[in-house]
């Protein structure tokens, strides 16, 4: 079954190193993002799984599903995958995002040059018409409104301490602006990301 998000549908693209991690969000209904890396709202309409090497050369360096977000929360990540207790990670904090069904997009989002990344926030418009990742960065006025969304958003789930600041000094930063498309380099993951 397809799925096309409404244009105003506010989506983080995320990265699924192995098919282990894309099966537990078919089937069980969640994906993991560690707090540590975590992109600054989490709060959003959508997430989009960008596969990488470890799919394979048929299905690696793309995006083929989407799943609607139902809501996140804090917990461990010794409580979400139980059966590694020993993983040097086991006792840090990871946003457990609680997903609806897994659904196939009507065409996939290739890779083209934009190989490593980690996460980007994009619209339903916008992955809709996209062909490649660099596609799906926002840009121009649309910038202006994905913002107000993500601050909204933000305030109004409490992430990071948003609510705290007063309305006209909310201020995203660097990171959040890259993954909106401010800069022309995206960063570059996490050199052991295969282990969280």
């Amino acid at each position: 079954m397809t799925l096309q998000p409404e244009p105003t549908a506010l989506i983080l693209v995320v990265v699924v190193t192995n098919p282990r991690d894309l099966e537990i969000a078919r089937v069980l209904g969640w994906y993991r993002i560690p707090l540590k890396s975590a992109p600054k709202v989490v709060a959003v309409d959508y997430l989009a799984f960008y596969q990488t090497a470890g799919f394979g050369e048929q299905e690696r360096w793309r995006i083929n599903f989407i799943a609607p977000v139902r809501g996140h929360e804090l917990t461990t990540r010794a409580e979400l995958i139980r059966d590694e207790p020993d993983h040097p990670r086991a006792g840090e904090e990871y946003y457990k995002i609680q997903l609806g069904p897994l659904q196939v997009l009507s065409h996939p989002v290739q890779a083209d040059q934009w190989r490593r990344i980690t996460f980007l926030y994009t619209t339903g418009e916008l992955l809709h018409q996209a062909r490649i990742v660099k596609d799906l960065v926002v840009r121009n006025e649309e910038r202006a409104l994905l913002w107000q969304s993500l601050r909204e958003r933000a305030m109004r789930n409490g992430d990071y301490g948003a609510t705290e600041l007063p309305e006209d000094q909310f201020q995203l930063d660097p990171l959040v602006l890259a993954m909106l498309g401010g800069f022309d380099k995206i960063h570059e993951p996490p050199t052991d990301w295969d282990n969280v």
